[in-house]
């Protein structure tokens, strides 16, 4: 099993890099973010590298790191995900916008990647949403503000003031982390219009 590749770029394709590592070149299908970000023609390239074999073909993926390959077998759990389109997802976000996207219920986030339609973003959710919060990079009280809202379990003065928010035009996870701060300073008893005034306190820093 081929864990890392440490060579030299020799050349590029639409979707994958030449990489000679010691005379020996191998193909190694990336997102297209990765690809942009690899070193030119003849200089130095690692990539952490996740190995497929199937009856007909051995294919090997790039990723800047564990995470990102963590992610996209993660995402390739998930029925109707297959390798196409978890590159397409990585190609467009980085390994810890994925887990915010799915910890916060952000579903137009993934829909944005080529391939994903609004059926498939909602599986990917709703079948990867306990194990995104690890690699998260948003707090645990947004995901928890996020979280309620999206099952509608959320206080009638939070569900509000999200919506508020997000009809002023923030994103639904600015949104949430504004009202979860709000309700950090303001208390669970808070009405939904200190929530607001708050909230917007927050996205003006």
């Amino acid at each position: 099993m081929i864990g890392k590749l440490k060579g030299v770029v020799d050349s590029y394709g639409d979707d994958y890099v030449l990489l000679d590592v010691q005379g020996v070149c191998y193909q190694v299908h990336c997102p297209s973010r990765i690809l942009q970000q690899l070193p030119r023609v003849g200089e130095a390239g690692v990539l952490a590298i996740e190995t497929i074999v199937r009856e007909d073909m051995i294919r090997l993926y790039g990723f800047n790191d564990d995470a990102e390959r963590e992610w996209f077998r993660m995402l390739m759990t998930v029925q109707g995900v297959g390798a196409k389109v978890a590159l397409g997802i990585l190609g467009i976000m980085k390994a810890s916008e994925v887990a915010n996207a799915i910890a916060l219920g952000d579903k137009t986030a993934i829909t944005r990647a080529p391939g994903v339609g609004k059926r498939v973003a909602e599986r990917i959710v709703a079948e990867l949403k306990n194990k995104a919060p690890a690699f998260a990079s948003v707090d645990e009280g947004t995901i928890t503000v996020a979280s309620s809202v999206q099952e509608n379990v959320a206080s009638r003065p939070v569900a509000d003031a999200v919506s508020a928010l997000t009809n002023l035009g923030y994103a639904p996870a600015q949104a949430s982390g504004a009202v979860a701060a709000a309700l950090k300073a303001a208390g669970e008893d808070a009405t939904a219009e200190k929530l607001i005034r708050l909230g917007l306190k927050e996205l003006a820093v």
